[in-house]
C-alpha cells in the first residue's frame, strides 16, 4: 500500500475495488503512476476518455472558458449552451435535449420524461406507467436505476424500490412483446450491454424492438452512455441497425474525459412534457460543460473517431481471436468495445487484469469473468499489437497456474 492508497482506504467509502496502482497523469492512450511507470490505458474510464487523455483542443477550451465563465445555473441564459445542444441534436437526429451531468442523472431524466409522456400524451392511468428494461442491464446506481436492474448486489440492502419496472430477457423480441401492455410507457435498452460483459444482442434485435415499440405506441429509449459517440464504430450504436430511437441517453465521452457531461435527447412531443420547475440541475448545461461538450463532439466528427474505432476495432478483434488459449471462452465486441470472456474454471478476469497491470496494460474486469478492452479511440495499430502481445503472454503464463479455490 502506498500513502495515497492508505489515505483512500482510511477516508474513502469502500464502494470500489481498484487495481493497486496510483495514477498521476495521462496523455493520449497512456497514463503514468506516481513512480513514473507508463501504462497503456485499455479502459478509457468506462469509455469516458474516447478522445484520449488531455486532448490539446479540449484542454485549450477548458482554459479559455474557465477564465470567462464556469457556472451561473440555469436561472439565466448563457452563450455556450445553445450551440452545444444544437450540435448534439443535429448530429443525433433528435429534436430537443435536456442537459445533465452524470449518465445516471440522464437516465433518471429519461424515466421521468417517459412516465409523464405516458400520462399526458399516451393516456395511461395515473401512477400505472411501466418501463421495460432488460436482464443484465446497467443504467446507473440511483434508486430508479437499480430498481430496474436484476443484479442482486446492486439491490441488496437498498430497498424498498420504486415500482413500475419490468425486466425481460435481453435479445428476446418475444419476451419484449409479451411484456408490453396498455400501461407500457417505454422500453429502455443498451444497444450493446457494457457492464453486463460487452454483450451483443442477436442481429436485428434493436430494429425489431423499434418496430414493436412503434406498433404499440411505446417509446424506444436507447441508453448510449457507453456505446455512443463513436465507441462501437458509428456515432451511435443504434445506427448499426438504422434505428432512430424516440429518446437517447448520452454521457461519458460527451465530457471529453474532462468533465461529467450528459444529456437526454428526444422527440419534441416527448420533451415537451417538461415545464419550468418539473426537473432541473444546478450544474447541468453549465457554460464550462457546454464548451467542453461542443468541442468533444466537434473532435469526434473532425477526427473521424467513429471510423477509427471501426477500423481499429476490427483489427483488434481479429488479433485477439487469433490467440490460442484455453483461458479464452469467447472474444466479442464491436468497434473498440471488446470483451474477452475468460473461462472461470481456469482463471478469473481480475487475475488477468492484475497480471496485465504488472506488464504496463490497464483494464478492469466485469462480472469476474470478462476482460474489458475499450481504449481511447485514438489508439494506433502498433499499440494494439503491443497490447495483444501482453494479453497473449499473460494467458500463456496463467495456463500453468492452478485456479485458487
Amino acid at each position: 500500500m502506498t500513502p495515497s492508497m492508505d489515505l483512500e482506504a482510511q477516508y474513502c467509502a469502500r464502494n470500489y475495488l481498484p487495481l493497486p496502482v496510483v495514477l498521476t497523469r495521462g496523455k493520449g492512450v497512456f497514463v503514468w503512476d506516481e513512480n513514473g511507470k507508463k501504462y497503456l490505458d485499455m479502459m478509457s474510464a468506462y469509455s469516458a476518455v474516447s478522445h484520449g487523455h488531455s486532448h490539446p483542443r479540449l484542454v485549450a477550451v477548458v482554459k479559455e472558458q474557465v477564465e470567462k465563465l464556469s457556472i451561473v445555473s440555469r436561472a439565466f441564459y448563457t452563450d455556450r449552451l445553445g450551440p452545444f445542444l444544437e450540435r448534439a441534436c443535429k448530429l443525433t437526429g433528435q429534436d430537443v435535449a435536456l442537459p445533465m451531468n452524470t449518465g445516471a442523472e440522464a437516465v433518471e431524466t429519461a424515466i421521468k420524461a417517459a412516465r409523464k409522456w405516458a400520462y399526458t400524451v399516451k393516456g395511461v392511468a395515473r401512477d400505472k406507467a411501466e418501463i421495460i428494461a432488460c436482464s443484465g442491464n446497467f443504467h446507473g446506481r440511483t434508486m430508479a436505476a437499480v430498481a430496474m436492474s436484476d443484479e442482486p448486489q446492486y439491490q441488496e440492502g437498498f430497498g424498498p424500490f420504486p415500482p413500475g419496472f419490468v425486466i425481460v430477457e435481453y435479445g428476446s423480441i418475444d419476451a419484449l412483446e409479451a411484456a408490453i401492455n396498455e400501461n407500457t410507457a417505454a422500453f429502455i435498452v443498451e444497444p450493446i450491454q457494457g457492464e453486463g460483459g460487452i454483450v451483443l444482442p442477436p442481429k436485428g434485435y434493436l430494429k425489431s424492438a423499434a418496430a414493436l415499440c412503434r406498433e404499440n405506441n411505446v417509446l424506444l429509449i436507447c441508453d448510449e452512455i457507453q456505446t455512443g459517440l463513436g465507441r462501437t464504430g458509428k456515432l451511435l450504436a443504434c445506427e448499426h441497425e438504422d434505428v432512430k430511437p424516440d429518446g437517447l441517453i448520452l454521457g461519458k465521452a460527451l465530457g471529453g474525459g474532462i468533465l461529467a457531461v450528459s444529456m437526454f435527447l428526444a422527440r419534441r412531443d416527448v420533451m415537451d412534457v417538461f415545464t419550468p420547475g418539473d426537473h432541473g440541475s444546478t450544474f447541468g448545461g453549465n457554460p464550462l460543460a457546454a464548451a467542453v461538450g461542443l468541442e468533444a463532439l466537434n473532435i469526434i466528427v473532425e477526427e473521424e473517431l467513429a471510423l477509427r474505432s471501426a477500423q481499429r476495432g476490427e483489427y483488434m478483434l481479429s488479433k485477439l481471436r487469433a490467440i490460442d488459449s484455453p483461458l479464452i471462452h469467447e472474444v466479442r465486441g464491436r468497434g473498440l468495445f471488446i470483451g474477452v470472456d475468460i473461462n472461470p474454471a481456469l482463471a478469473t478476469a481480475r487475475t488477468v487484469c492484475e497480471a496485465l497491470m504488472a506488464r504496463g496494460l490497464l483494464s478492469k474486469e466485469t462480472h469476474a469473468t470478462v476482460l474489458r478492452l475499450a481504449p481511447p479511440l485514438v489508439i494506433e495499430e502498433a499499440e494494439i499489437d503491443w497490447a495483444v502481445t501482453q494479453i497473449g503472454a499473460v494467458l500463456a503464463e496463467l495456463e500453468s497456474v492452478p485456479l485458487a479455490s
